[in-house]
């Protein structure tokens, strides 16, 4: 069995590279993406790893102006020729289940995320990058409109989708009407150490970009002089964050995994005020053992309990941030560090192996077995009850 592996595109290490790493561990084979940044891949899996890109690779500073390519990308993906490959996995949070793939072919996609500047943020991104009006604005809803017609298209090109919670099972289900299976993503858990001692400051973690909302987080804890608040990570919006930010507010940037670790595992608690289709660092922040304030919608509820391992704000803006901060300071003693760590374990590496293995493997099988004629299968099943994987089963086929 041939198969080949598909990512949207590899420009940073963030929580759909990681995910990718483990599919890749698991289905070492040939991978495809629209565009590479080689250095940002130092230290990871990829590092010394061939990988096939589009004619995107070639386009002037597409390392960081890529989503500036945003009406290349339909064309890019559809141009990687996969015919010789049996089995296509794709990592997709825009364009990869996009990839072409043949009647015979299995296509098995697995979804972190919508395109949602197409979708689901379409007006706000529009608002933000000033986009609303004029002809530069009207330019941009056209590629989007046409964004929103070909992913459409593309939606029966996938086989077998896989959501990586089940708000983005919704989300696949009222947007290409097809059905798909939840399994969490990997989160490396023992990688995180369990700390019931915390130190008096909260903390935030995540990109500096709009759809993050680190804006209300800041303000919300500038009304609040005496609460210290860490935010690590940079992007588009550091400047104008530290113009506002109160003094008892430290931004500090970038930070290694280690730092990073350490930070969450001292924290009071966590706040992520971004609506999430899982939360990789909401996951981290339980496994420190450390509760999180997080904003109720998105992938969070499937993963904070309310009480027991944190609480949710409902409204997203900085005075119910400061009423969730200060509910929480009432009942933080009752929140046990180990049941945090406890409610990690369920999102860890061995579980997502375990269920992507199975759930692949399972598809395999069923697909190829299919194409079988009858009386081939009608023998296949005699010698299949004593075989225990579909690629010992798929060998027996074979050979019949």
């Amino acid at each position: 069995m041939k198969t080949a592996l598909v990512h949207d595109w590899m420009m940073t290490l963030g929580g759909a590279e990681k995910v990718f790493a483990e599919i890749y561990k698991l289905f070492p084979s040939p991978i495809h993406s629209l565009a590479v940044n080689r250095q940002n891949l130092r230290g990871s899996v990829f590092e010394y790893i061939d990988i096939t890109t589009s004619f995107l690779q070639r386009f002037p500073f597409i390392e960081k102006k890529y989503p500036n390519y945003l009406l290349f990308f339909p064309m890019a993906i559809e141009k990687f020729d996969l015919s010789e490959y049996d089995v296509v996995i794709s990592s997709s949070h825009a364009v990869a289940k996009g990839v072409l793939t043949g009647t015979n072919q299995l296509h098995i996609s697995y979804f972190n995320g919508l395109m949602n500047y197409a979708w689901d943020l379409y007006h706000y991104y529009l608002k933000d990058a000033k986009l609303d009006k004029g002809t530069k604005g009207w330019l941009a809803k056209i590629i989007l409109h046409y964004i929103r017609q070909w992913d459409i298209s593309t939606t029966n090109r996938v086989d077998y989708y896989i959501a990586n919670s089940e708000y983005m099972a919704k989300s696949i289900k009222k947007i290409y009407g097809r059905e798909s299976t939840v399994i969490y993503p990997p989160v490396a858990t023992n990688e995180f150490k369990l700390e019931t001692v915390k130190d008096d400051y909260y903390l935030a973690v995540g990109r500096l970009v709009p759809i993050k909302n680190m804006d209300l987080i800041i303000r919300a804890f500038t009304m609040m002089p005496k609460r210290r608040l860490i935010i690590l990570g940079e992007g588009s919006e550091m400047a104008k964050l530290k113009v506002f930010a109160g003094k008892n507010i430290e931004l500090l940037g970038n930070q290694n995994s280690r730092v990073v670790a350490e930070y969450m595992a001292k924290a009071k608690a966590l706040i992520t005020a971004s609506i999430e289709p899982f939360g990789i660092s909401t996951v981290e922040a339980q496994a420190c053992g450390t509760p999180v304030i997080a904003y109720g919608k998105g992938g969070s509820l499937e993963i904070v309990k309310k009480g027991k391992t944190g609480l949710f704000f409902d409204e997203n803006n900085p005075n119910c941030i400061i009423k969730a901060v200060k509910e929480f300071e009432k009942m933080e003693h009752s929140i046990d560090p180990h049941n945090c760590s406890l409610n990690a374990q369920q999102f860890s590496v061995d579980k997502f192996r375990t269920n992507f293995k199975q759930f692949v493997d399972e598809k395999i099988e069923s697909h190829f077995y299919k194409q079988t004629k009858p009386e081939i299968r009608s023998l296949a099943l005699k010698r299949m009850n004593n075989t225990e994987t579909a690629s010992e089963k798929l060998k027996d086929i074979s050979a019949l």
